[in-house]
């Protein structure tokens, strides 16, 4: 809200670079504080009330918020001023602050202080503050132990390596479909729409039929489809799509946003798997450095582009050596299939065990059941049989 309100309210705020750099670095402080005090929220009720995979739904929450959203501000974007957006931008925000004053956090259904801790921060300042920084203390140790685990580590170093060490060439495609090409940024914003579409499918698809399947051979498809999709940036740089006869706008339209798309999707098991695993009590703390991890991931693998582009020298002016970047951003997407083998093959899931458990015992119970009325009944007959004789 403090950076969206000022650019649309004071015009020096968005002439300015260093005031814009400013409210960008406030607006994506924010989202990515909002991003993992969500993630956490998550991880915690569905560990409390023992809900396996509640983070495909949230997922599929985001996916169709975008949607919306992406269709909402592209609508508003061509009808009217920019600034006229920001505002409504900041008006959404403030209505979000005000709810989220409002909520009791009792109403959330997660779990309450206890008591102790309560009473000793009713004492005096100088003990709440000595007890919050033994919170503090406690959280962070529980956090240390829980991640030292290789049942939570070698998923969550997979991860966060298979998307940092790709180099992304966002900025240079961009620019290359922008200025080369001269796309209108109305298809490429409308690309970010049909992405939102297909990850909602995906999520949807994984919490129907996919979640069944074992992680690591998910995964590594998933892997492959995300490497092979980086591939049609180089077919539009080539220009292999007017081949055949697709255009340059319907083909960026269609695939421009695949791979951003399958790299979102792919952290979905990932958030399932660690928020089953995480020991009780540090769920929020585990899945918030999960989701921390995951945006400096991601803010490595920008840098890892820039410093690519600069090093094959891709300019505004310049994409000859853009394919050959885009070579190397596939080569280097299949590389962390070499230790795909650090995944767990399966996900654990608590509703299983528990049918899994219950069945077996109800299939034991009529087992013993049928063999005591057999017994009873064979029993009685030649007790019958006697008493005949």
């Amino acid at each position: 809200m403090l950076s969206w309100g000022p650019l649309s309210l004071i015009s020096v705020v968005g002439e300015a670079l260093p005031t814009l750099m400013t409210c960008v670095l406030f607006s994506n402080l924010g989202a990515a504080v909002t991003e993992v005090a969500q993630d956490a929220l998550v991880a915690e009720y569905g560990q409390k009330h023992k809900i396996v995979g509640l983070q495909s739904y949230t997922f599929m929450a985001i996916a169709l918020a975008g949607v919306l959203g992406n269709s909402l501000g592209g609508i508003l974007l061509s009808k009217t001023h920019p600034k006229t957006l920001f505002s409504i931008f900041a008006l959404l925000l403030s209505a979000q602050l005000l709810v989220s004053f409002l909520t009791r956090e009792a109403s959330l259904g997660l779990s309450k202080p206890s008591s102790s801790f309560v009473e000793q921060s009713s004492l005096c300042s100088n003990r709440v503050h000595t007890s919050f920084l033994t919170n503090i203390k406690k959280q962070f140790s529980d956090l240390i132990v829980a991640l030292s685990g290789d049942k939570i580590s070698r998923p969550l170093i997979w991860v966060v390596a298979s998307i940092a060490m790709v180099p992304m060439l966002t900025g240079s495609i961009f620019c290359y479909q922008t200025q080369y090409l001269n796309l209108d940024p109305s298809v490429i914003g409308t690309s970010k729409v049909i992405g939102q579409i297909l990850l909602l499918s995906l999520t949807v698809l994984y919490d129907r039929y996919w979640k069944n399947i074992p992680m690591k051979k998910l995964i590594s498809v998933v892997q492959i489809v995300y490497a092979f999709s980086l591939l049609f940036d180089l077919v539009l740089v080539k220009q292999f799509n007017l081949k055949f006869g697709v255009p340059n706008d319907v083909f960026a339209l269609c695939l421009s946003g695949l791979a951003e798309t399958i790299a979102t999707f792919k952290t979905v098991p990932f958030f399932v798997l660690i928020g089953s695993l995480c020991p009780p009590g540090c769920e929020a703390s585990v899945t918030a450095f999960l989701a921390s991890a995951l945006t400096l991931s991601s803010i490595f693998s920008g840098f890892f582009g820039i410093g690519l582009a600069s090093m094959l020298g891709i300019t505004s002016d310049n994409f000859s050596s853009l394919p050959v970047g885009i070579t190397l951003q596939f080569l280097v997407a299949l590389v962390p299939l070499v230790w795909i083998n650090n995944l767990p093959t399966s996900l654990p899931s608590i509703e299983k065990e528990k049918k899994k458990g219950k069945s077996k015992r109800s299939r034991r119970n009529r087992r013993v059941g049928r063999v005591v009325i057999n017994s009873d009944f064979s029993y009685r007959r030649e007790r019958e049989s006697e008493t005949q004789r």
